[in-house]
């Protein structure tokens, strides 16, 4: 049985995830020279390459992915027993980190972690914000946020935030008045739309619902963007109508820089969960913050 040092499996890992030695190096505090030192290290005692390092990029070999797959988990589960040692008494300690939709990040959680934080001032949060839908556990978060269509049916879900938002389809006073409000979404084919667009290439239709009838269009797009702000931006200058979470519009519908259309075809869904997997051994921080979230229904 091959001993293999712990230092020289995590200096694997970060490389292997972040698909680059200088932002492993900036990561792990260390000169990327000790980074490829411990990789030759570690290929020379697996008598294996784990990767295929060019000028321009890092990607995994066959064996260096079936490695970071197993790897992963146990350094998530090594950090998880680290956290709990550092526990005294009942006031837990520790990171709690957590990867959530760019909209949980805006306007959900920024309150909840205001909280939680000052009443468990022994714990920090990392919050990563990203719309990809990846194997958040594999990367060492100890739990994600998603919508219900999202959700895992092998986690324990629960629930975050309000239980009950919706999408607001809007324009600016000048844009509806140069091109005219819709009063159906399929009016929406004539009109110029600002759509969003994941990273991982999809581009989701409009879905409106009234009554229980379902109306789902693929818009014309004049702007096409990932970010909520380039959107916001583009709608309150009369580029087009833009559908976005309520809550990140409520202010400009409020003051009059966006008109809300279609109200009546704008139907409620379920706020956010917090997901994990079922564990044994949960990690302080994240049992603080459950029982927290709970508390506060």
């Amino acid at each position: 049985m091959r001993r293999l040092p712990l230092a020289d499996l995590e200096a694997f890992a970060a490389v292997a995830e972040l698909r680059s030695f200088r932002k492993a190096a900036a990561l792990r505090g260390i000169s990327a020279t000790s980074l490829s030192d411990a990789m030759r290290r570690l290929e020379a005692r697996l008598r294996v390459r784990l990767l295929t390092r060019t000028t321009r990029s890092v990607t995994l070999t066959d064996a260096g992915q079936q490695l970071l797959a197993r790897l992963s988990p146990a350094l998530s589960d090594i950090a998880t027993m680290l956290d709990g040692l550092s526990d005294v008494g009942d006031t837990p300690s520790g990171t709690l980190r957590l990867n959530v939709p760019t909209i949980v990040a805006q306007v959900i959680l920024p309150p909840i972690v205001v909280r939680f934080l000052r009443a468990h001032p022994r714990i920090s949060i990392e919050i990563i914000a990203e719309n990809t839908y990846s194997d958040v556990f594999a990367k060492g978060y100890d739990a994600g946020v998603r919508y219900d269509e999202r959700l895992e049916l092998d986690m324990i879900a629960v629930p975050l935030g309000p239980r009950s938002q919706r999408f607001m389809t809007v324009a600016s006073p000048d844009y509806l008045k140069t091109h005219g409000t819709p009063s159906h979404p399929e009016d929406l084919l004539k009109h110029s739309c600002i759509r969003h667009r994941f990273l991982s290439g999809v581009m989701p239709p409009w879905e409106f619902e009234r009554e229980g009838a379902v109306v789902r269009i693929d818009p014309p797009s004049l702007v096409i963007t990932n970010s909520l702000e380039v959107a916001k931006a583009s709608a309150i200058a009369g580029l087009g109508v833009m559908s976005s979470f309520s809550e990140f519009i409520e202010d400009e519908v409020a003051n009059g820089a966006l008109l809300p259309i279609l109200e009546d075809w704008c139907a409620p869904f379920s706020g956010p969960f917090i997901y994990y997997p079922s564990r044994k051994h949960m990690p302080p921080p994240l049992r603080a913050f459950l029982d927290f979230i709970k508390a506060e229904k």
